[in-house]
């Protein structure tokens, strides 16, 4: 029984939806297992571009089942709309996608309050309700996909929830209170359209993998982005590391077979929090410029620096990486010379783990290992032998640093720009 997860390994944006894309080709079916419409996976064939952000990666592929899990916490109209776009773009999605029914959802609600919330206090999120919806699956009062089935138990969530929801906009300040008919009949106007995909049994994928299924479960977002091992507050509000991979999907972790790290030869960052590598300079200008640095979702330009190998190698140890996939190695083509850090500098003693604490992280000064470019185009590379010396120096350092071994090299942003080592 074949269980692969897919889990960037820095702040998201690493490249997962390539990554993800690549080894569909040999499963059966692809499940996202964590996050929301705030995730923005980018894949590039033929020429043509398609971002997803609830859909798992899979879909683009012919004939592979893709399963949103109960982990994700689902915007009925992206959800719709990215629905939409794909057949428009020839994606046939027919009898192809499926939700688990302990799936919560996110309402109109939930977005205002997320914007309200990131005016009271910045963190840096999308404002899609991603927040507030995941807060009211622990508070015991969401809207799950299976409720939908329900009329009279819908109401009562409903009404319960508008009572606590105006209470929370009165102690905000703000005149935006909810009204009960309202949401009701938007929830209403789209539930038909979901429950087609909405399947009744919560172990659904476990029974898929039960029959000899091979399955790839996919992340959203990024370990150091986890609300519990990322750089909290500044973190999301779900799990894309490993855990979140078996609760978020109903696997028992005794199928996963593999599990593949994501990571950019370099690092990115959206929105607040600590970022030890960031370069304010002409150089995080120009990986921002290379690597077209723009949020999928939001558009945002990101903040970019040199890798972070103190970062990863945490994030290696938490998720029990082996294997790692090298994203946007291309990037660094023009560059003279690449640097990683290798250790964070604190009140004059070298350290080489990632602390947790926002006071700490700002404070550390990263240690550099400069190494020399290879100044010439590495797009449509097949074999890593023929890699420049330069990038295979840089890429064995990593492996060497990390005890991982980079199996997947992206060379590009389409599908046959890559090399499998």
């Amino acid at each position: 029984m074949n269980v692969i997860v897919v889990i960037g390994s820095q702040w998201g944006d690493e490249g997962k939806g390539k990554i993800v894309d690549l080894l569909s080709e040999n499963v059966d079916i692809v499940v996202r297992y964590q996050g929301g419409a705030n995730a923005g996976h980018t894949i590039f064939v033929n020429g043509k571009k398609f971002v997803l952000h609830l859909i798992p990666s899979g879909i683009i592929r012919n004939d592979i089942l893709c399963v949103i899990g109960n982990g994700v916490v689902l915007d009925p109209h992206a959800f719709l709309n990215e629905i939409s776009l794909l057949n428009e773009n020839g994606i046939n999605t027919n009898n192809r996608i499926k939700i688990l029914p302990n799936t919560h959802i996110v309402l109109n609600y939930h977005k205002i309050i997320d914007t309200l919330n990131e005016e009271q206090n910045k963190i840096g999120t999308t404002g899609k309700g991603i927040g507030p919806t995941y807060t009211d699956k622990y508070a015991r009062i969401g809207i799950r996909a299976i409720d939908l089935f329900n009329d009279e138990y819908l109401r009562s969530m409903i009404s319960k929830n508008i009572q606590t929801k105006n209470a929370l906009t009165k102690n905000l300040h703000t005149d935006s209170l909810f009204d009960y008919n309202q949401i009701l009949e938007e929830l209403f106007l789209v539930r038909e359209k979901l429950k087609p995909y909405i399947v009744k049994n919560a172990a659904y994928v476990a029974e898929l993998v039960r029959i000899g299924k091979n399955i790839l479960l996919e992340g959203a977002q990024g370990t150091l982005l986890d609300v519990d091992y990322g750089t909290y507050p500044y973190v999301t509000s779900s799990n894309p590391t490993i855990g979140g991979a078996v609760t978020g999907s109903g696997i028992s972790s005794r199928y996963i077979s593999q599990i593949i790290g994501v990571a950019k030869a370099y690092t990115t960052r959206v929105g607040e929090g600590p970022f030890p590598t960031e370069l304010k300079n002409e150089i995080g200008e120009k990986l921002r410029t290379e690597g077209n640095e723009f949020g999928a979702t939001t558009g945002r330009p990101r903040r970019c620096g040199w890798l972070d190998l103190v970062a990863l190698k945490y994030s290696t140890l938490i998720n029990g990486f082996k294997s790692l996939s090298l994203t946007k190695l291309d990037v660094l083509s023009s560059f003279d010379e690449i640097k990683v850090c290798t250790h964070y500098k604190i009140d004059g003693e070298l350290i080489d783990y990632f602390p947790i604490d926002i006071p700490t992280l700002n404070k550390v000064e990263p240690i550099y290992k400069t190494f020399k470019g290879w100044r010439k185009s590495i797009r449509g590379i097949k074999n890593f032998e023929n890699l420049p010396n330069e990038a295979i120096e840089y890429i064995r350092f990593i492996e060497d640093y990390l005890s991982v071994n980079i199996n997947i090299i992206s060379t590009g942003y389409e599908r046959d720009d890559t090399i499998i080592v």
